[in-house]
């Protein structure tokens, strides 16, 4: 497979964790099956390579030979397979999924919610998984702070039938096509979160406003998504940004006279995005956003679900 033992060769031997990765490294990480962070994390240890290729297929199994053609084909710049032209075609073909005010709300505020991503019954099942996965009782509030959360609100969950509905929605393809300009996108192996209710012995952990991409100018545009799990109030850890920001951001950090964007406090100008179990929240990754303190009563579960165009590209510098 084209870049997989380079990719060995050079993640193993660095510290397991990078902002970002540049377009080969994703897009072999995604045809693999596998997720960022479970596989840094598992490179840190330097296994050697056939012991690595070992864990690929315990982890994820042998990549589907459509996916894996098109992965060659991408990189070779080539003629996707008849297939993948045939799944692009189909989602060409469907009718929006998001509607003149969504579009306009995109353009405006630079996020929009895809209500009714999933069915129900895919939402029910995801969400069964990560209370499992958690070793938590939804009607047990003792058992939502045990030792399996041990990252904050992540659950570095990666691989699962019941999270493929998502990945594999073409309602959720169509939105990020509408918003991309594009059908031939690539999903992103992403991991799910669990938000419970902030507790003295269990403060809230995760990073508030931030950015997941570098600030060096100029910043390529892609789009982020949260897969809601639970109906989620504003004040149940709900995901937040600061609305319009792309359209200043240029401006914002040219006033900003050398000093770190990432440690300015933007929350004054946060909002909290309240909606539904099966929901999908995308937003422009140039925006401020995270996730909120939970002070309701009940959990928020998540899933992280974000396509991007296979030219995407990152600046190799981190601001």
């Amino acid at each position: 497979m084209t870049g997989l033992r380079a990719y060995w060769e050079t993640r193993s031997h660095r510290v397991p964790f990078a902002p970002c990765l540049d377009r080969s490294e994703r897009l072999l990480l995604d045809t693999l099956g596998l997720g960022l962070e479970q596989t840094l994390a598992y490179l840190g240890g330097q296994p050697d390579y056939e012991t690595f290729l070992n864990w690929i297929v315990e982890t994820a199994g042998i990549p589907d030979p459509p996916v894996l053609a098109r992965y060659e084909a991408t990189l070779a710049g080539a003629p996707l397979p008849g297939a993948v032209q045939d799944q692009i075609a189909a989602i060409d073909a469907m009718p929006p999924v998001l509607d003149t005010a969504d579009i306009a709300q995109w353009e405006r505020d630079g996020f929009v919610i895809l209500r009714n991503a999933i069915t129900p019954g895919e939402v029910a099942a995801a969400a069964a998984l990560i209370w499992e996965a958690n070793g938590a009782l939804p009607d047990a509030p003792e058992s939502w702070y045990g030792a399996a959360r041990n990252q904050g609100m992540m659950v570095q969950l990666f691989q699962h039938p019941a999270l493929e509905p998502a990945r594999r929605s073409a309602r959720i393809h169509k939105a990020y096509a509408q918003l991309w300009g594009s059908s031939d996108l690539w999903m992103i192996i992403d991991r799910v979160s669990f938000n419970p209710p902030e507790r003295p012995s269990h403060p809230f952990r995760a990073p508030r406003l931030h950015w997941d991409v570098s600030l060096v100018r100029p910043i390529p545009f892609a789009a982020l998504g949260v897969l809601y799990l639970s109906d989620t109030a504003e004040d149940q850890g709900a995901f937040e940004l600061v609305p319009g920001f792309h359209h200043r951001l240029d401006a914002w950090l040219d006033g900003l006279a050398g000093a770190d964007p990432r440690a300015v406090d933007l929350s004054a100008e946060a909002v909290r995005v309240p909606a539904n179990a099966g929901d999908l929240i995308i937003w422009r990754h140039d925006l401020p956003h995270g996730a909120s303190p939970n002070r309701a009563a009940a959990p928020r579960l998540a899933q992280y679900v974000t396509m991007y165009a296979p030219g995407l590209t990152h600046q190799a510098e981190w601001l």
